[in-house]
């Protein structure tokens, strides 16, 4: 589903995978070169406007998977508060440039990839408080 999300809208940032083998093997991933262009600019001392939902996800994802299978329910509600904290940041207006381009949004702010996380870690920390 995310993969036709994120091509309907246009922003791989949104694109996160998950890959099982026929042996129970779990893998959570984001959209591959999805940051290489920002990455790049940041090597340069650059600020740049990183899209991080897709890593987040994954990584949730995956501390989400790992908590069930050795039932640790506080890992999986940390993985569900983070995801909530994600979409919440977003939701209340703060994005980075890739989502703030396409958002209907009126009061709506442009934010750098360290402000974006940061504001993420706020929400979470409110969450888990």
């Amino acid at each position: 589903m995310s993969d036709m999300v994120a091509t309907a809208y246009g922003s791989l940032a949104m694109m996160t995978s998950v890959l099982v083998s026929p042996d129970g093997v779990y893998e959570y991933e984001a959209a591959h070169g999805t940051v290489q262009r920002h990455y790049y600019k940041h090597l340069k001392g650059e600020e740049t406007s990183t899209n991080s939902v897709a890593t987040i996800f994954a990584w949730s994802g995956a501390l989400r998977k790992r908590g069930e299978l050795d039932d640790l329910p506080e890992l999986v509600n940390y993985a569900d508060m983070l995801e909530k904290a994600t979409i919440d940041t977003i939701e209340s207006g703060i994005m980075t440039g890739d989502l703030a381009s396409m958002s209907t949004l009126e009061n709506k702010k442009k934010v750098n990839t360290e402000q974006f996380l940061v504001e993420i870690g706020k929400k979470l920390d409110e969450y888990l408080a």
